[in-house]
């Protein structure tokens, strides 16, 4: 009796690629071999899949046909080789059974065994642990390559937001800045690191400026250190997690993107405005505290008789203090309060000189706060030691030295970043006087631009100008820390004021605060 077969041919994407897989020559050597020994074929299924599992589309409906009509289909299943029926043998002795059960026999052509001799199970072994071995060789020389790239400093995969994968004439790939993501992404990280506006709100922002991104990739994506320059190369067996040099050109400097990173942990005190819904009318939702019961006022409408709206700020009722203010009049307040901060005319020559006098003081300054710096470092450089010394004695547990190890290498990489930091604000001299003049000219246009300015603008002003929440007692607001350069301003103006001719020069009486990196509003 002729017997009935069914041809399985299979090759995937990848080795038809790297070994010239065919499935017509397949299908030829299938057919030749079936017309020699005089069996019948009954179909011929094609498959472009992998052999890593039989969960393969067309393979999954063979299987539901030949159970629906067992004993009426074929008697055998025809491949040329073992590894084409499978590349995995626990999954392919356990498929042998399923159709032997079926009463369908499978059979490699070019390497027939008789599955009825014991022995030649020891054969079916080899052919079908040799596909697998291959496939568990290629898959770590991949994973080493890929890691010993990321060692390299190579950036592997799709890029992230801000950057686009190229490709050189030598073949070689590697990540640039897209033109117009790139500077949004500068731009969210510069903006979180200001600390006026919470993240999810900066990223609503970004929205609105055109720059759509998910929460999830948002998140995902201002955590990622490859925007400062940085490659991940991840924990692998006895080797720690590592931070090496990318090749590719960092976005932004590794300062700011600590400092972002300890906006998002709570590890640096900042305005943080949360992700209201921000009305015209309310610009100072979230900004205010209330001075009776020190929780944050919130902002609601109420309708008039006849018609409109009456904005109020106030306490929230489960606190019951009771507060309630006219938001006409806070935000008039408001606006008047920002006019002390406005540079009188004329006097921009002495704002500079004051300024810069007590700039200069500053960096004289940091000679001892690099020192301080330095003994923190030499600090953790023996805490190390001794606990590597314990370590080696038996006293100390290598899982609790692994956690110790990572937590002073993290403090000594802030600290040398800090160091880097100072040491960029000595040698800066030059930019200083243009970055007061800048300070200076915007401050002077300051009610105008507060003024004129759309709720988001207000509230950037107000933001860059009140490090924190502004005490409200209905008439009067206090805060305990501001912008630098907004405050000496102010200061400069206290003394000024009386004086008609604003000629004798009081800087001496003035606070020697210490400036900060950003000299100016941080909306400026």
């Amino acid at each position: 009796m002729m017997k009935i077969a069914d041809l399985y041919i299979r090759v995937s994407t990848d080795e038809q690629a790297d070994k010239g897989y065919s499935q017509r020559d397949q299908n030829e050597r299938l057919q030749k071999y079936c017309k020699i020994n005089g069996i019948k074929v009954r179909k011929v299924l094609f498959e472009d899949h992998s052999a890593k599992t039989f969960n393969r589309p067309e393979w999954n409906k063979y299987l539901t046909e030949i159970r629906k009509n067992k004993g009426r289909g074929a008697d055998l299943v025809l491949f040329t080789k073992w590894d084409r029926f499978s590349r995995n043998a626990g999954d392919a002795y356990q498929m042998i059974s399923t159709l032997t059960r079926l009463g369908i026999e499978p059979q490699a052509v070019e390497q027939p065994l008789n599955l009825e001799i014991p022995e030649n199970k020891i054969m079916l072994a080899f052919y079908l642990a040799a596909p697998e071995v291959e496939n568990d060789r290629r898959a770590l020389n991949v994973k080493q390559g890929m890691r010993r790239a990321r060692k390299e400093g190579r950036y592997m995969g799709v890029a992230p937001i801000g950057y686009d994968n190229k490709i050189r004439e030598d073949g070689s790939k590697y990540i640039a800045f897209n033109p117009i993501e790139a500077p949004q992404m500068k731009w969210i990280f510069e903006t979180i690191a200001e600390g006026v506006f919470a993240p999810d709100q900066i990223r609503k922002m970004a929205n609105v400026r055109g720059f759509m991104i998910s929460r999830m990739n948002f998140y995902r994506e201002i955590r990622n250190p490859v925007y400062c320059g940085k490659i991940v190369v991840k924990a692998f067996k006895d080797e720690e997690e590592q931070w090496v040099n990318g090749l590719h050109e960092p976005l932004i400097t590794e300062i700011l993107f600590h400092k972002v990173q300890d906006i998002l942990n709570g590890r640096t005190k900042a305005m943080r405005l949360n992700a209201v819904k921000i009305n015209e009318g309310l610009p100072l939702q979230s900004f205010l505290e209330c001075a009776t019961c020190n929780k944050q006022l919130t902002g609601s409408a109420s309708k008039g008789k006849k018609g409109g709206y009456y904005y109020y700020y106030h306490a929230q009722s489960i606190y019951g203090c009771g507060c309630r203010y006219k938001a006409d009049h806070v935000n008039k307040a408001v606006q008047e309060e920002l006019l002390k901060f406005v540079p009188l005319p004329g006097m921009s020559e002495l704002y500079k000189t004051v300024v810069l006098d007590i700039y200069k003081t500053h960096k004289g300054n940091t000679v001892d706060q690099r020192r301080e710096i330095a003994e923190q470092i030499a600090k953790l450089n023996i805490k190390l030691a001794n606990a590597r010394d314990l370590l080696f004695d038996g006293k100390l547990e290598a899982d609790d030295y692994a956690i110790m190890k990572k937590d002073c290498e993290q403090k000594i990489k802030k600290l040398e970043d800090t160091l880097s930091e100072a040491r960029v604000l000595k040698s800066n001299t030059i930019s200083v006087d243009n970055m007061v003049l800048k300070a200076i000219e915007v401050l002077s246009r300051l009610e105008t631009l507060y003024g004129e300015g759309d709720v988001l603008t207000k509230r950037a002003i107000l933001g860059s100008i009140y490090r924190e929440k502004m005490r409200f007692d209905g008439n009067e607001y206090r805060t305990q820390r501001m912008n630098e350069a907004a405050l000496l301003i102010f200061q400069i103006n206290s003394v000024l004021k009386p004086k008609k001719n604003g000629k004798e020069r009081y800087s001496l009486r003035l606070s020697r605060a210490v400036l900060g990196a950003g000299i100016e509003p941080a909306l400026l």
